[in-house]
């Protein structure tokens, strides 16, 4: 059972290639909890299922966090994913687009693959897109209380949802403590991705994240994307945002209506084959 794990700045995916697996329809909750597990598994922040066949784009890719549930988009697991498309010679160019849930992509291949560009589409901060509960509006500077904190957020989509807190004492154990129950908060329906910031100057921020579905990550692309996009709406930044995290740098260009295109590294960590044995046991 073949599988391909690279790193997008310390954010660790598996790649598997349903052309390895033909007779799995996809993962199942179970097969992604073993693999993904850091000490029974080989280890990640997720899985990524693809290449699948898509009308829409070039390639199709479906998206699996570390406890079975689904992602519609993951910015660093794209550009993983372009990574593997390109070390496999799927891709005929270095130009091409791929479709996940949270919408298609367009990705761009540089430094022979060490670099890549993802055109990640647009940021909305409608309630009914993101979602959020509660009237129709704009979520900006709203209110938030967390077991003995109070908090103000905004709230964003970019094909999955994200809430933005700005913050003058950042660091990870505060992402590590009120991360989980903001995740599961019943204004968010659909839960959400939690992004603290701190901004550093008017052309880079700092982030740390709790992410849906995996936990304290070292870095996320569609974090990124939400956060340096909130901090522009609210006037912190300008369009070109350096957006640091504990796992490096990722560089967010802010377009018209709040287009996002994104570029950071991807590194090839390792190919391999998992043994029977894994799947043995339950986690």
């Amino acid at each position: 059972m073949r599988f391909h794990k690279y790193h997008a700045l310390g954010n660790d995916y598996i790649v598997l290639d349903p052309a390895d697996y033909p007779t799995w329809k996809a993962p199942g909750h179970e097969t992604i909890r073993v693999i993904c597990h850091r000490n029974f598994g080989v280890g990640s922040d997720g899985i990524l299922w693809g290449p699948i066949p898509s009308t829409k784009a070039d390639f199709g890719l479906r998206i699996f966090n570390p406890d079975g549930s689904e992602a519609e988009k993951s910015g660093n697991g794209l550009r993983i994913f372009s990574r593997y498309l390109w070390d496999q010679k799927l891709a005929k160019g270095n130009v091409f687009t791929v479709e996940t849930p949270g919408g298609v992509v367009r990705s761009e291949i540089k430094e022979g693959g060490k670099l890549i560009t993802i055109e990640m589409g647009t940021v909305s901060f409608e309630s009914s897109k993101i979602p959020v509960t509660g009237p129709s509006r704009e979520v900006l500077r709203e209110s938030l209380t967390v077991q003995d904190r109070t908090f103000i957020f905004s709230a964003a989509t970019i094909g999955n949802p994200h809430c933005v807190i700005p913050v003058d004492d950042l660091s990870p154990e505060l992402a590590k403590r009120y991360g989980p129950d903001i995740e599961v908060n019943p204004l968010f329906p659909k839960k959400t991705n939690v992004q603290f910031l701190k901004v550093l100057g008017r052309s880079s921020i700092q982030i740390e994240i709790w992410e849906r579905g995996a936990g304290y990550t070292l870095a996320s692309g569609s974090s990124s994307s939400a956060a340096a996009a909130v901090a522009h709406k609210l006037g912190l930044v300008d369009r070109s945002v350096e957006v640091n995290m504990p796992g490096g740098v990722i560089g967010i260009e802010i377009g018209d209506n709040f287009a996002i295109t994104m570029t950071g590294t991807v590194n090839k960590v390792a190919d391999g084959v998992m043994h029977p044995d894994l799947f043995a046991v339950t986690v």
